[in-house]
């Protein structure tokens, strides 16, 4: 069975649908990345997995169980966005506590855990930085190696170079053949590590791809500062132009095609003064790949 399955899995609140009639299969061994803006349904799906909340409609299962049982919990590691943890005690302390709940931990594990996130274990938790109780929370949830993993918005004041190694720490995990559900609003985060990922927009799943499909989807917004007259229609045989602005003297525009072609082709006609290109953001690959669905 799959650690996650859910079928027409829905929550109103009053009147409001934070999430309609989600359908979703979560395979075992898999990254599997839950994209999508704040605000679009991520966190209540994760608070119904968690059974903090009763869905309004449908059914949802994690590891075979009903959210609300008990007995899988302990084959679960959960992270949540809000994560609080008890200020006066230390980060070892804190993990103490947990491993005593889970009947026990390996401690070296936990120690090297701690060494490659370069987390401080004996202050406070309450003079720790957002990042550094960040790193005590995640060794809490990798520290028992459930078989699956939830983790919601985990990389909150993480550094980079920590970060890579949270990465690699979710790519083992999937390696040794167990799960992690990933919630993000950041693309490119997922796009490191996710096998899967699934998207949702207004409380609806709207897509489910490969990573290597999304890859290709992926636009990038450009701007051209140039001298010269440029028409829009001096433009139209380069393909993978999108929402496509035209100033006197700036171009702007997303674009998912082949960067040669377009920088030749205005080369061509003005002179290029400045270029400025960024990956698009989470909501514009929305809008530009998923207007019908949405």
């Amino acid at each position: 069975m799959n650690p996650i399955q859910t079928r027409g899995l829905s929550k109103n609140y009053c009147a409001f649908p934070a999430l309609v009639d989600l359908d979703l299969e979560v395979q075992k061994g898999e990254v599997f990345g839950f994209l999508g803006p704040n605000g679009a349904g991520k966190s209540t799906t994760i608070r119904l997995l968690m059974g903090e909340l009763n869905p309004t409609a449908g059914s949802a299962t994690v590891l075979g169980a009903s959210p609300r049982d008990v007995a899988h919990r302990a084959r679960l590691g959960y992270l949540p966005p809000d994560l609080a943890l008890w200020p006066v005690m230390t980060g070892r302390d804190t993990l103490n506590f947990f491993a005593r709940l889970r009947g026990g931990v390996d401690w070296k594990y936990v120690d090297s855990l701690a060494e490659r996130l370069d987390a401080t274990l004996d202050k406070r938790v309450g003079e720790l930085s957002t990042g550094n109780r960040q790193k005590i929370g995640l060794i809490s949830v990798f520290m028992n190696k459930p078989e699956l993993l939830i983790l919601d918005e985990p990389n909150a004041g993480l550094d980079p170079l920590v970060q890579h190694e949270f990465w690699a720490m979710m790519r083992e995990v999937a390696d040794e053949g167990r799960t992690v559900f990933l919630s993000s609003h950041t693309l490119s985060e997922v796009e490191r590590v996710a096998d899967r990922v699934g998207i949702i927009r207004k409380g609806s799943l709207i897509a489910v791809e490969e990573v290597a499909a999304l890859r290709r989807k992926k636009t990038r917004r450009i701007e051209i500062d140039f001298d010269g007259t440029l028409k829009s229609s001096d433009l139209a045989a380069v393909a993978g132009i999108r929402d496509l602005s035209l100033l006197h003297d700036r171009l702007e525009l997303n674009f998912d095609g082949d960067m040669s072609r377009l920088l030749s082709t205005v080369s061509s006609l003005v002179h290029l003064r400045d270029i400025h290109t960024q990956e698009a953001d989470l909501e514009d690959i929305f809008l530009t790949y998923y207007q019908d669905e949405s």
